[in-house]
């Protein structure tokens, strides 16, 4: 069972799942077929107002539905992460499904109403920190806090936070997602690329710490990938001159939600956990 199933008895929660054409959805797709519990979080209302449109959410469901293996189980979730409180609840709910989270996939993500940094405003940056980033480093603070000891209070720089290793194995996984920003330009993009850096950027020190309660911490750049802002009809952005630069490319097409979905799957199993606190890019050799 654990080799044919590695994930058989974990419970993922998957963050920012409501479009069947979403890195999430594969993402949550995958793990149930490597034997998870599956919850999914959503919040709908983003996607409607972006160019690509909302998705039917019963499909969804049964798309995730339909790759649970026998006897696992299945629960969704809907919030605003824009709201702090709302943290909490997601995680308890996920918690109710089977009675602990052990992966935890921040794939929730604001986009639209970007800009240059000639467009940038208060609003539009705190707008983007709050989902991107904020709710992330909330989502895996409770996450954490769930598995940790009472707290002995506030800690100082460089103070360790007292765990129970040495782990014969890991005790949770937590997946953040960030951007191309690490190897070039995102011109138009600056509250996006700036949310996400600080994701990027603040990787090594929350796994140093999450490492102290066995929880493995691990950061993926999906490179490049159609989920469909890069169609005519649904993108958000110029495509001139994108088809011959794809055609250039070794393999000759950007990435699929599939593609992210496979190394966070083996990540967050026990032959996946020796990787840890490492900001990875899955994108067939874009940022080369």
């Amino acid at each position: 069972m654990s080799a044919l199933l590695p994930l058989h008895g974990k419970t993922a929660l998957v963050t920012g799942v409501s479009r069947r054409r979403g890195i999430g959805f594969a993402v949550a797709r995958k793990l149930a077929v490597l034997g998870a519990d599956v919850v999914i979080h959503h919040h709908r209302p983003h996607d409607l107002d972006l160019p690509w449109g909302g998705d039917d959410l019963d499909a969804v469901r049964d798309g995730i539905r339909d790759v649970l293996v026998d006897g696992a189980r299945f629960a969704d979730v809907s919030a605003d992460l824009r709201d702090p409180s709302s943290v909490p609840d997601v995680l308890s709910a996920a918690a109710a499904l089977t009675g602990q989270v052990d992966v935890l996939v921040c794939n929730h993500a604001k986009s639209g109403d970007d800009g240059s940094i000639l467009d940038m405003t208060p609003e539009r940056l705190s707008a983007f920190w709050e989902v991107n980033t904020r709710a992330t480093m909330l989502l895996t603070a409770e996450f954490a806090r769930r598995r940790a000891p009472a707290s002995d209070g506030p800690r100082r720089p460089g103070d360790r936070i007292a765990g129970a290793g040495p782990y014969a194995e890991a005790q949770g996984h937590v997946f953040w997602m960030t951007s191309g920003q690490i190897h070039g330009a995102m011109r138009g993009e600056v509250a996006y690329a700036a949310s996400k850096a600080a994701l990027a950027g603040v990787t090594a020190t929350v796994a140093a710490e999450l490492l102290e309660l066995g929880i493995v911490l691990n950061t993926i750049n999906p490179g490049p990938v159609n989920t469909g802002y890069m169609d005519p009809e649904t993108t958000d952005r110029s495509l001139e001159d994108l088809d011959a630069y794809v055609a250039s490319t070794p393999f000759g097409r950007v990435g699929t939600p599939q593609d992210p979905a496979e190394l966070i799957g083996w990540l967050a199993t026990s032959s996946g956990s020796w990787v840890v606190g490492q900001v990875l890019t899955s994108d067939g050799g874009f940022g080369l």
